[in-house]
């Protein structure tokens, strides 16, 4: 009876310890491989362990696919994402609320937690989409802010000359969407078509002039823009998918610490496009620490304890 009584108590005290100890697990946080997914990664790791939680770092992780596929197996638990992806996860490419920032993130929100109980908090105000950028100069000059405004200057027969990716040239959804929307057509003589057509290229091609090129295929927040003297050229029209970078987080992990959205909310909606690109600029150009850049925003700013 005794040694019953001794077994059951075992059990129950063990029972009792395996609890907290789970609550307590770390948080593991992840990020893509890229600059901006360093930079966010690390908001989100500061943030977390200033606030007191544990966490795993897994930043860096791998390309979209890799991170998705980690997140939805339950081996991370929380990273930045974009909510034109969300196009792509769930198979709704053709549908224009992507081209929307409060629709696309409504509907990534609303598919990924009824369908994988994934959590997205508040997104960035800055869109990450494909861009075209031009020379400052030749935007002060001319007074282009807009891409209608390149639109109408490109139909007086004005000189433009653009490095792009031949992917950004060919594909439907990349310059021909701006084309469309705009009312404008770039020549083949127009058009410097770069081997790979990394956007760190295509933007030191306008930067420095090289072959004649003033414009360039960017990403909005490409940390480079603003150190090479490029602006991007604002997108009125909507001709592209909204790529808005928010926090994904399981549910479950939500559930232990609440906390956490609104640790992160504020952070996240103080990246405007130009703040992003200047952060990027740090690492990406200047060479600093990612995590250092991350912490140093996030202290000056008052969003560390």
């Amino acid at each position: 009876m005794r040694a019953a009584l001794a077994a059951s108590l075992a059990f129950l005290l063990a029972s009792a310890i395996a609890v907290p100890v789970r609550a307590a697990a770390a948080v593991v946080v992840a990020s893509k491989i890229d600059t901006e997914g360093a930079l966010l990664g690390n908001i989100i790791a500061v943030l977390l362990q200033r606030d007191g939680i544990a966490i795993d770092n897994k930043l860096q992780l791998g390309p979209t696919q890799i991170v998705r596929r980690a997140i939805l197996a339950g081996q991370i638990d929380i990273y930045p994402e974009y909510t034109g992806n969300g196009a792509i996860f769930f198979g709704r490419e053709a549908d224009p609320i992507w081209h929307d920032a409060a629709k696309s993130y409504a509907a990534v929100k609303s598919l990924d937690h009824a369908q994988n109980n994934l959590i997205w908090l508040a997104p960035a105000p800055a869109n990450n989409s494909w861009a075209i950028a031009l020379r400052r100069d030749v935007a002060t000059a001319q007074h282009l802010a807009s891409l209608a405004d390149l639109a109408a200057y490109a139909v007086r027969g004005e000189t433009i000359r653009l490095a792009a990716s031949a992917e950004f040239v060919e594909s439907p959804g990349a310059l021909p969407a701006f084309e469309k929307a705009y009312g404008f057509t770039l020549t083949r003589s127009q058009l410097l078509t770069l081997v790979g057509g990394d956007t760190s290229a295509t933007i030191r091609a306008a930067a420095e002039g090289i072959s004649g090129v003033n414009a360039a295929m960017a990403y909005g927040t490409d940390g480079a823009l603003a150190a090479l003297g490029l602006v991007v050229l604002a997108d009125d029209k909507h001709a592209q998918t909204v790529y808005q970078p928010a926090p994904v987080i399981r549910g479950a992990v939500l559930a232990e610490h609440p906390e956490i959205a609104a640790l992160l909310d504020p952070a996240f909606q103080s990246l405007t496009l130009a703040t992003l690109q200047q952060l990027n600029a740090k690492i990406a150009v200047d060479g600093d620490d990612a995590a250092a850049v991350a912490t140093d925003y996030l202290q000056a700013n008052g969003f560390l304890k």
